[in-house]
């Protein structure tokens, strides 16, 4: 029992740190923060937003998301991809549940438990990673 009381803590803890990540988003509808850990080290971490280099807009005139902003899994994945990490066997710890497209940069990436905060309303993307035998964890509260 020591040991989930322990998982859990740790679970939270990244996971506020995740949210405090998404603080450095510019998105305003919705701030999303990821954070991959791979035994018991952080090795990347990623939240939503437009792609490198581009303007710091997430949303047009009418408040509509842009197509080109990345969720925040996605740049965590990319992210570990440009360095000498390996995503393979780590847990990724994200404030919202993972819509289907980050679902499959997830499973590809070898990602094996996914932890997050808020329920986001389409679940086709949890589904799809319990589908891959990939464990997902929903903690709602963060205390």
């Amino acid at each position: 029992m020591e040991h989930y009381n322990k998982q859990e803590l740790l679970d939270k803890r990244y996971l506020r740190m995740a949210r405090i990540w998404a603080e450095n988003s510019y998105c305003v509808r919705r701030q999303v923060g990821a954070i991959i850990v791979k035994d018991s080290m952080i090795i990347s971490d990623g939240f939503n937003g437009t792609p490198s280099g581009f303007e710091n807009i997430c949303e047009d005139e009418d408040g509509v998301t842009k197509p080109y902003v990345l969720h925040a899994e996605a740049n965590a994945i990319t992210k570990v991809a440009r360095s000498n990490n390996s995503s393979d066997g780590s847990t990724l710890y994200v404030t919202a549940s993972p819509c289907l497209e980050c679902s499959k940069l997830i499973i590809q990436s070898g990602i094996k438990r996914v932890v997050y905060n808020e329920l986001y309303r389409i679940t086709d993307g949890i589904d799809l990673l319990k589908r891959a035998g990939i464990e997902c964890v929903h903690i709602e509260s963060l205390k």
